[in-house]
């Protein structure tokens, strides 16, 4: 089993005032999120503004990130989409730009059945030698990816584990028993990371360490040290500003006006996303207040 790490930030994608993609800023900003705590970072994806990064930016998101960061930590390349040759094209240039493993989507959209879903993910995963994390959202896709396709797909060689933002804990537990030895599950929920690792989930692929990576990291450790009301302590402390930084407009609307407001400019959002409002500015405004920011500026 490949080490990917057990926090790993859904890295925003800096822009220039033009709109652009910083590459400076984005090499910088890696690395300023290992020094918080992160232990690998999952970039392009939704957080990361991937719907609206072009594929050459992609290719060169993914393959600059690698190179400022080397050998620290895991970068995982979000290829997937509702499209197989697309995904498997897009995975296999992904693994010759450097990344170390591949984030892939239940199909959004189209809305395929489980054995559709699993048919992809393994085309997916035959095509390349990289681990590969499937992702089950279905707030975002419209469709859940079932315990028997989840587990089905475990036993696929190169497929490593399960990002779970069901928010079913049902699901996971099974998911946990049923799955193949060294199957893992993050948590895609920021704030469902501690009742995840108590049932013997993994970690979580995280939005507020982008700020928050310390003390996440803390409250990780912790419940993974088995010092569990400790942990709880950090959970419950933590929940508002995961609950917070993710239900107050979309990602990453928040965490972009919150960059600005703690002195690391990483620009506005792309469109359809849009800056956030003085209503959203100011709920951000609280949470800063009510948190310390773990991010070196």
């Amino acid at each position: 089993m490949v080490e990917l790490g057990r926090l790993l930030t859904a890295m925003v994608t800096p822009m220039d005032q033009h709109g652009e993609v910083d590459w400076p800023k984005t090499r910088d900003l890696a690395n300023r999120l290992l020094d918080s705590g992160s232990d690998g970072l999952v970039v392009g994806a939704t957080t990361g503004e991937g719907p609206t990064l072009s594929h050459e930016e992609k290719l060169k998101l993914w393959g600059e990130t690698k190179a400022a960061i080397g050998d620290r930590g895991a970068v995982i390349a979000n290829t997937g989409n509702y499209s197989t040759w697309d995904s498997i094209n897009l995975s296999r240039e992904a693994e010759e730009v450097g990344v170390d493993a591949l984030l892939l989507t239940v199909p959004y959209y189209n809305k395929p059945p489980q054995e559709g879903i699993y048919r992809h993910f393994k085309a997916i995963a035959e095509s390349t030698h990289l681990p590969c994390i499937l992702y089950n959202i279905p707030g975002r896709t419209g469709t859940k990816m079932s315990l028997e396709t989840t587990v089905r797909c475990s036993h696929v060689d190169n497929i490593v584990g399960v990002k779970d933002a069901t928010a079913d804990f049902e699901l996971m537990a099974q998911t946990i028993d049923g799955a193949s030895d060294g199957f893992r599950i993050w948590s895609g929920n920021d704030g469902d990371t501690f009742p995840l690792l108590c049932m013997g989930g993994y970690g979580v692929i995280c939005v507020v360490s982008n700020l928050f990576g310390k003390q996440m990291r803390r409250m990780i450790d912790l419940a993974v040290k088995g010092n569990l009301r400790e942990a709880a302590e950090e959970h419950l402390r933590l929940l508002p500003v995961c609950n917070g930084m993710t239900g107050i407009a979309s990602n990453p609307i928040p965490l972009k006006y919150a960059y600005a407001k703690v002195g690391f400019d990483i620009g506005e959002p792309r469109l359809p996303l849009i800056p956030a409002d003085a209503n959203m500015a100011a709920q951000v405004d609280k949470l800063l207040e009510d948190y310390p920011v773990d991010l070196p500026i």
